[in-house]
């Protein structure tokens, strides 16, 4: 139970013993929890200084219905050494409090802190080590455009919504006025003629509408989708790159990008910016790539697109810095995780100060 994070009653499970008494005896006599220095304050912050090194990342969790600021080190990987600091609340003042806590010198040692696009961690980090290099993770970067997308893509969505039920209003109206009509034709021409019905066979008062179908050809079969079915189909497929794409992918992108060509040019730019944060060059190579990228977005004047803009201009700077060592906030993400899978095996948290405790001897 130091090594991994498993629960008591999982323990006690395999060993064939009561996983509660377990429990109480880690607790109480095996683990330490009585004699941990920062007990009494457990519930509001914990600090571990010498985790302090010169990578380091900061996100934020949920635990016990409150967002906690995890700061945390990457070259410890998510395994002992990984954590740092961990405050209750997300607001610059509460969280500067505490980090201040921590000497001077020890503080020096941070040259470098990635995070995303929260404006309180920026605050965080300007005031606590205002001497270290701050990166603006680029997955967060490509999930803002990802999210400009999917916008772009429900608002066709619900078009196409739209007008698939304006198209059943009037199939139901055209329905209900023929039949008024063949009512009004029969009171003046009765039937005089026995055998087949002549004509062509009246449409039944209630034949179910089906909305127009797009035609894909996928591995030399013929598919049939809705436009609405398209637009749900694609959403993933906007996330990805062109050689990531399935065969229905392509085939169903493909007819997207014919329907809506806005669409296809909004996915290009977003495209472009993704390989740009592959290119291994410099910020000075990176900063005029990124200026013309900024300046096709305003070309293409789709709104969407432009407000992504907007917000990478406010951060340019520290975006840039991502091309010096291509630092990433993905061990954040992953301690996050680990954290939360740590909290769904325990069902939820009952005893913080004791979970806190849990996560120093795991991650600290």
């Amino acid at each position: 139970m130091d090594t991994y994070p498993v629960t008591a009653r999982s323990v006690g499970r395999f060993f064939k013993i009561c996983g509660n008494s377990l429990e109480r005896a880690y607790k109480h006599h095996l683990s330490g929890f009585e004699q941990w220095d920062q007990k009494e304050h457990a519930e509001d912050w914990m600090l571990l200084a010498e985790n302090f090194d010169e990578q380091m990342s900061i996100d934020e969790s949920m635990l016990c219905d409150d967002l906690f600021t995890f700061f945390s080190r990457k070259a410890g990987k998510g395994k002992q050494g990984t954590l740092a600091a961990v405050v209750r609340g997300t607001t610059a003042d509460e969280v500067v409090k505490v980090l201040m806590k921590v000497p001077e010198e020890i503080r020096r040692r941070v040259k470098e802190v990635t995070m995303d696009f929260s404006d309180s961690m920026y605050s965080i980090i300007r005031q606590a080590f205002p001497w270290a290099t701050i990166v603006i993770d680029c997955f967060h970067i490509m999930q803002l455009c990802g999210d400009g997308l999917g916008e772009m893509r429900m608002k066709l969505k619900r078009a196409a919504v739209a007008e698939v039920k304006r198209q059943e209003r009037e199939f139901k109206n055209r329905l209900a006025r023929n039949q008024k009509q063949r009512k009004n034709y029969r009171k003046k021409h009765p039937k005089k003629y026995k055998g087949k019905v002549r004509g062509p066979k009246p449409v039944r008062k209630n034949t179910r509408f089906t909305p127009p179908k797009i035609e894909l050809e996928v591995k030399g079969k013929k598919v049939y989708e809705t436009k609405v079915e398209l637009l749900t189909h694609v959403r993933y497929p906007l996330m990805k790159s062109r050689d990531k794409w399935t065969e229905r992918q392509k085939a169903e992108m493909e007819v997207l990008f014919k329907l809506e060509p806005r669409m296809e040019t909004a996915y290009n730019l977003v495209h472009r910016l993704r390989c740009l944060f592959k290119s291994k060059i410099t910020p000075e190579e990176a900063k005029p790539r990124l200026d013309e990228w900024c300046k096709d977005i305003g070309k293409s004047l789709i709104r969407e697109l432009i407000s992504v803009r907007d917000t990478i201009r406010q951060k340019e700077t520290e975006i840039l810095e991502y091309f010096t060592n291509r630092s990433t906030n993905a061990s954040a993400e992953s301690l996050n995780s680990k954290i939360k899978g740590f909290r769904a095996q325990l069902r939820g948290i009952q005893d913080l100060p004791f979970f806190m405790f849990r996560l120093r001897v795991l991650f600290g």
